[in-house]
């Protein structure tokens, strides 16, 4: 991978954390998630969240670098390029590995519709605005 792509690819990374943080405030949806998860503020404080975001990070370079092969072989596929491709392969991966594999914790694990639904809109606009960076970053 080219070394400006790397760069693209970090920065990719962060939008998730950047999405998340605005998803999960009290501006959206965090009294409802908080809800949902049955925390308080005050517990989800205490637990620290410091490794939960590290380790999230790393997962979203993970996903920025897989997306951005994917981006290229769509463009290669679909023969769209630039943003509609990034656009484009942030939908159908979201469609096809996040909402399928996550609906297991509705199906069996019993946990709230509403739950699964904050967490994949979250996931949806995640992947949109990674594939579209990463699509126009060429």
């Amino acid at each position: 991978m080219e070394q400006p792509y790397v760069i693209a690819v970090i920065v990719a990374a962060v939008i998730p954390m950047i999405v998340g943080m605005l998803w999960y405030s009290p501006v959206l949806f965090a009294k409802k998630w908080m809800a949902l998860i049955g925390k308080t503020e005050e517990e989800l404080k205490k637990e620290g969240p410091g490794k939960a975001y590290a380790l999230s990070f790393i997962a979203s370079i993970v996903m920025a670098y897989v997306m951005a092969h994917l981006v290229t072989y769509s463009a290669a596929f679909t023969g769209s390029t630039g943003i509609a491709a990034g656009l484009q392969t942030g939908f159908w991966s979201w469609v096809g590995f996040v909402v399928t594999t996550n609906s297991a914790s509705v199906l069996f694990e019993f946990k709230p519709r509403g739950l699964y639904l904050i967490n994949m809109g979250y996931q949806l606009v995640s992947m949109l605005l990674m594939g579209a960076l990463l699509g126009v970053w060429r």
